[in-house]
């Protein structure tokens, strides 16, 4: 079985992976991964925006990558409530036979001052950069591994969105 990662993010490509290895224990696997646009904003501030980025990176892969069983879209965003502002990631993974599925990750407050950045124009991996002092934390731990003291990671974080697109290809029968 062949997996398309619409992305070249280490952390992105390790959470469909394993999640597709723990659903799908009894299949081999090989997998590419294919840097491909969102279509939508470089920091998607709507949940829409960002439910639209993870399928548009989908649609991206298979048309790069037209010969796999699976393709897989993953897309973070933010978004205002009020005067708090929350993060959370959208996963989208499309079939060969047409099938679409799509779950969101939970989604968690962020400090004021990194919503004050994004805000400004900002992304989110360079705002958390710039307030804890660090270089590419979206390709390491990300925004939840900083706030959590590891306890999550960007990778982990990713994970049960993941399994929970996958649900409708492991129960086919029921969707």
């Amino acid at each position: 079985m062949k997996i398309v990662v619409a992305s070249k993010s280490p952390v992105k490509i390790a959470a469909a992976l394993e999640e597709f290895r723990r659903m799908f224990p009894e299949i081999t696997y090989t997998h590419d991964s294919v840097s491909v646009p969102s279509g939508v904003s470089e920091q998607p501030m709507t949940d829409a925006e960002t439910l639209t980025g993870a399928m548009n990176r989908v649609e991206n892969a298979r048309r790069t990558v037209p010969d796999a069983d699976y393709w897989v879209g993953i897309e973070g965003g933010c978004e205002d409530h009020g005067e708090d502002m929350v993060a959370f990631a959208w996963v989208a993974v499309a079939s060969k036979d047409g099938k679409t599925s799509k779950a969101r990750a939970q989604m968690f407050l962020l400090p004021k001052q990194i919503a004050e950045l994004i805000r400004g124009g900002m992304e989110l991996g360079p705002a958390d950069d710039k307030v804890f002092g660090r270089t590419n934390s979206k390709q390491q731990n990300g925004t939840v591994g900083l706030l959590t003291g590891d306890a999550l990671n960007r990778t982990s974080y990713y994970t049960d969105a993941v399994i929970f697109a996958l649900i409708p290809f492991k129960n086919q029968h029921l969707y």
